[in-house]
């Protein structure tokens, strides 16, 4: 098979509106390396958006799995439940950074826990009212899309959207939005669009990720904390993207002095398998009546096999510790870069959950184009970027934390050859 033989297949098969980055196709992979149908080599530094913090076909992952499939693949939990489901609950409850008791439910994407968490808020509360923010990234099903804040390509041609859905400021230094200046459009979202006592909740990503890996301040967290308690609000943390050991703990909410009520997460849960959940305060997560919680897949044996060998692997091989010193050596080298690249205006990290962006040195406007050429230029040479960003001028770091040493410096020389040229 060849790359471009399978494109034209792609073309003729499946609808446009599923965007595809790469003109490779995977064969196969180990650890943070993919080979294409023709043999070619990439490092991967998106692992599959976040969800391989653990490496393509970690061989724990693998075997867990397979001592699953030789069990059984599937009864519905709702309808035969089985032991593990309860072992990984237990397991996320002891972990999660949540006040008091705490109880978990698990769901298959990140988006359906999203949309979860709403409803388990919506039932605690009695209230309707959502709270979100620009630039965030809650899923594309319609009530995510209505809380997602970006617009092209997530929301285009879709609407309508779910009502009572607002969107306050994010901080964002670079950009001039200080702490007070969102929590000031909060204060004006319920002085002209809803009371606050008819909402449910705020939800936010602690660490935006198709935002652009925009790092919410300390002092952000402890005033949305605050506010939520003056008004009996829900406060929602979005971990999907950056849970499970990517900035250097298991949970990025552990970086704060303040806790969330609920807390959604996905993605590198599970090692590849799909998976999510919603962890919460036990009064909160029991709002909902018997029923009103689950799914078909909810919770698929195979991929909670997986998820409790992820744990394993985090705990056994210090992810969170090496997340800290690999994301460490990367800003290093993009610190460097700087120097020689008028174009990088900002370097954020919070462990390995590292972003660089652009703007254009004669402008000062964000410049896609020069991020699309760093991620173009990268990839010739075998590594593999992501971008993000609401104006698409940056790019993300999303290498497996288990990623060899030497192939770390690898990609990282590659790296520093592309923003030097």
């Amino acid at each position: 098979m060849k790359n471009a033989e399978l494109n034209q297949r792609r073309l003729a098969a499946t609808p446009r509106g599923i965007g595809v980055m790469c003109g490779f196709y995977a064969e196969r992979a180990e650890n943070a390396t993919l080979w294409d149908v023709e043999g070619n080599e990439v490092i991967d530094f998106a692992s599959g958006i976040a969800v391989l913090n653990t490496g393509h076909r970690h061989p724990k992952v693998i075997a867990a799995i397979e001592k699953q499939l030789q069990a059984f693949t599937h009864t519905a939990y709702q309808i035969v439940p089985y032991e593990s489901y309860i072992s990984l609950a237990e397991r996320l409850n002891q972990r999660a950074p949540i006040e008091g008791a705490c109880k978990t439910a698990f769901f298959t994407t990140g988006a359906e826990a999203v949309e979860n968490a709403v409803k388990i808020a919506r039932a605690y509360t009695g209230r309707p009212g959502l709270i979100t923010f620009g630039g965030a990234f809650h899923g594309r099903t319609y009530m995510t899309m209505a809380l997602t804040g970006k617009v092209a390509p997530y929301k285009l041609g879709f609407g309508p959207f779910p009502g009572s859905v607002f969107h306050g400021q994010y901080p964002n230094a670079l950009y001039g939005v200080s702490t007070e200046d969102a929590i000031n459009s909060l204060e004006r979202i319920f002085k002209a669009d809803i009371d606050p006592k008819q909402v449910a909740a705020i939800i936010l990503e602690p660490i935006q990720g198709e935002g652009g890996f925009n790092i919410a301040p300390a002092d952000f967290m402890q005033a949305l904390r605050t506010l939520c308690d003056q008004h009996g609000i829900l406060l929602i943390a979005d971990e999907v993207q950056s849970g499970f050991a990517r900035t250097g703990k298991l949970f990025a909410m552990e970086h704060y002095a303040v806790k969330p009520d609920l807390i959604t997460m996905a993605k590198s849960l599970a090692g590849g398998m799909p998976l999510s959940a919603v962890a919460g305060r036990a009064d909160v997560m029991d709002a909902p009546a018997p029923g009103g919680l689950g799914g078909t897949y909810a919770g698929n044996p195979l991929a909670i096999a997986a998820a409790l060998a992820v744990l394993d692997v985090i705990e056994e091989e210090q992810l969170c510790q090496r997340s800290q010193r690999l994301g460490q050596q990367l800003v290093e080298v993009l610190q460097q870069a700087r120097n020689h690249c008028p174009a990088i205006v900002d370097i954020r990290a919070r462990g390995s959950m590292v972003a660089v962006e652009f703007n254009d040195p004669q402008t000062g406007k964000p410049s896609p184009e020069f991020t699309r050429q760093v991620q173009q230029k990268a990839q010739q040479e075998g590594l593999l970027l992501l971008s993000c960003g609401v104006n698409g001028n940056v790019i993300r770091f999303l290498y497996p934390l288990t990623i060899p040493d030497a192939q770390f410096n690898q990609a990282l020389a590659i790296l520093s050859r592309v923003l030097n040229q």
